[in-house]
């Protein structure tokens, strides 16, 4: 039987060659909503790939799943599969990629709970530099001021969300500026960017050789900014975003000869200053259409001995 193997084999081809792909990609700045379903498509695909072959090689292996995984199906379509005698790679193959999922679904587990230490040690931190006052009960406002010297601005996701300013940053921000800032930092809220970058951290520290889940993790931080970037933009406009991004890290030295640690930043104001089109809405549409289709490409692949005994 040639299906897991097949499988397998696309895979890592999907694995290896769609990071180069989308790198070469000059539509991804212009349209990062389109580039965000894109990759989570192709990371789908893999997943895919592997959950089928897993499947297909434990059916192969042991009577018993197999008659789980065929019960509704006519004897003809399990002929189709061949399973025959299995040799030792069905096993063993069925085992390596169970533990891989088990692996997987460990890493999102200590994800998820590393991420609601970091949020709960922050709600604290925060409680502690803006204690409630007398008479108001928490989780009843959205926007906490902090006074601070450095300007920032951040959203702390959770059942009661905060929209996290600073003093700093209300100095420095002038009008529409503000609205800005707090519109890209809603965007990131409303698109639940959030799960987004637990899921991409969780693959590339679980599998760090794989490069699809490594491209993964670093162009979900890249294109989560990029697609609130754009929401701001819309309601207030490019300039006014780009010079909010401007105040808020002008004193963090990005824009210097040696930028800091955050040297998207600069990238980001450069692309908000330059004139671009967006795709046009027939081609959008032809991307998303296309990238829904590529998970569906190994579960094709999983069904044709099916479909052709039944054909």
């Amino acid at each position: 039987m040639m299906v897991p193997a097949v499988l397998l084999l696309l895979g890592a081809l999907t694995a290896v060659a769609a990071p180069r792909l989308l790198a070469r990609a000059d539509w991804a700045e212009r349209e990062p909503v389109v580039a965000l379903w894109v990759w989570q498509c192709v990371v789908v695909a893999v997943l895919l790939c592997c959950a089928l072959s897993m499947t297909l090689s434990a059916a192969a292996a042991w009577q018993a799943v197999r008659g789980h995984v065929f019960a509704p199906a006519p004897r003809g379509v399990v002929e189709a599969y061949a399973f025959g005698t299995p040799g030792a790679w069905a096993p063993v193959t069925a085992v390596t990629l169970a533990c891989g999922a088990a692996w997987s679904a460990a890493m999102l587990v200590r994800e998820i709970v590393r991420a609601r230490a970091r949020r709960r040690r922050r709600r604290a931190e925060l409680l502690e530099r803006a204690p409630l006052l007398p008479g108001e009960e928490p989780g009843t406002g959205r926007l906490v001021v902090l006074e601070s010297d450095r300007s920032e601005a951040w959203w702390l996701p959770g059942t009661a969300p905060r929209l996290v300013v600073t003093t700093a940053a209300l100095r420095r921000l002038k009008g529409r500026q503000l609205d800005a800032v707090l519109a890209h930092e809603q965007g990131h809220a409303r698109a639940r960017h959030d799960w987004l970058l637990h899921c991409s951290a969780a693959l590339a520290e679980g599998f760090p050789q794989v490069p699809v889940f490594a491209a993964f993790r670093d162009e979900m931080h890249r294109l989560v900014e990029l697609a609130a970037d754009d929401m701001a933009s819309r309601r207030f406009g490019r300039l006014t975003t780009a010079l909010a991004l401007v105040e808020l890290n002008e004193e963090r030295g990005v824009f210097g000869p040696c930028p800091a640690a955050q040297t998207q930043v600069p990238q980001r104001v450069h692309r908000l200053l330059t004139p671009w089109d967006r795709l046009p809405a027939l081609r959008r549409l032809r991307l998303t259409a296309v990238a829904s289709l590529v998970p569906a490409v190994p579960v094709l692949v999983a069904v044709v001995p099916g479909l052709r005994a039944l054909g």
